[in-house]
């Protein structure tokens, strides 16, 4: 071992020691040790052992929002941004857990393109199945239907935000560092602190309407002081299903909105109050999936296009689209019986498919 190497180890020595050493003599992190401990295990500069009982051990402990913050600002320092495009509308960025749903059939990637419809950017990031659940991620859902942003280089990627308003951020070729992070996670068996951190980082360099998903209430209190600490003064925090921002139609949707003052306003939405039956859409296999969303894009009236209209509707109105949740349901009601969201990702796939071809002939 390099002096370097072993003087790195003994710094990351001092963080393990502060939050694992228990409830009477364990310590919280500041947000530069935060960074500082976040990039030196990106990096590789702690030893296996270290990133190990360092990952598990802030899990028991639990991370405040200064350590969040910390690993925010590494994450903003080390990985891959999409460039400020030239939009009338805020960008919102969906935050979705990277270990994918198992039980319910999500449904952002329609949103996403409802939103697009009518010129709302979005944008979107992930990979590929991650432990601990290995559900089923969202870009397995945009190969399904046509588009597969798996080749394509940020570069290439900015070029399709701009000319479609979606972007999604692959991070096994936009952000490898982090692939590393996830072959602790899967021998832990439990999902560490950065997981909860990807719901809120924001891989776009503009002013952003942040939009994560959360299952624990405490969550919620995390992220408003968490994104305050950096300077995101715009978000949607949503009590989604398995995590994600999808909005649940089996009870009613907790959700909270920002405002000016800093304060949250909280928002109950229930389903039946807009006639939406009170049962979420079970996940089957991927192709059952893919099945039930090409049929929401031909506008036909199923289960899952029950979702697409609660989810849209809400969305069309948080974005400013539309002026309430009533008249958001019948905008998305509209763009999807009429093919424009069809259409959108027509477009989409045209374009990737271009992209990503003319990079394979470039190779």
């Amino acid at each position: 071992m390099t002096n370097d190497k072993g003087q790195m180890t003994k710094v990351f020595r001092q963080f393990l020691q502060k939050v694992g050493s228990g409830n009477h003599t364990g310590e919280n992190l500041t947000r530069t040790e935060a960074a500082t401990a976040t990039k030196m295990m990106l990096l590789g500069e702690a030893t296996p052992a270290q990133i190990g009982a360092f990952l598990i051990a802030h899990r028991i402990k639990r991370p405040t929002a200064d350590e969040l913050a910390g690993m925010l600002d590494a994450y903003n320092e080390l990985g891959p941004k999409l460039q400020p495009i030239g939009a009338g509308r805020t960008v919102i960025v969906l935050g979705i857990p990277y270990d994918g749903r198992t039980r319910t059939a999500p449904i952002s990637p329609i949103a996403a393109l409802l939103l697009a419809a009518v010129d709302q950017p979005v944008v979107m990031h992930g990979g590929d199945r991650f432990p601990t659940k290995y559900g089923l991620p969202l870009v397995e859902i945009w190969q399904g239907l046509g588009v597969d942003w798996t080749n394509l280089s940020l570069e290439k990627t900015q070029q399709v935000f701009e000319q479609t308003g979606i972007g999604f951020v692959y991070t096994p070729v936009h952000f490898p560092l982090i692939q590393s992070i996830w072959d602790y996670r899967d021998q832990l068996g439990k999902r560490p602190p950065l997981a909860t951190m990807e719901l809120i980082w924001c891989p776009y360099a503009g002013d952003v309407h942040m939009i994560p998903g959360f299952v624990h209430p405490p969550t919620e209190t995390l992220f408003q002081v968490t994104l305050a600490l950096q300077n995101i003064t715009k978000y949607t925090l949503v009590k989604g299903l398995e995590g994600s921002c999808d909005l649940p139609r089996d009870r009613t949707a907790i959700i909270g909105l920002s405002t000016p003052s800093g304060q949250l306003e909280r928002l109950h939405l229930v389903p039946r109050d807009y006639d939406f039956t009170t049962k979420n859409v079970p996940l089957g296999t991927t192709e059952e999936l893919l099945t039930q969303m090409q049929a929401v894009l031909a506008g036909e009236p199923t289960e899952l296009t029950q979702t697409a209209l609660w989810n849209g509707g809400f969305y069309l109105w948080q974005s400013g689209v539309c002026p309430d949740m009533r008249s958001g349901i019948a905008t998305a009601k509209e763009l999807l019986t009429s093919g424009a969201v069809a259409d959108k990702l027509r477009q989409l796939s045209q374009i990737v498919n271009s992209l990503a071809q003319t990079a394979f002939q470039t190779v």
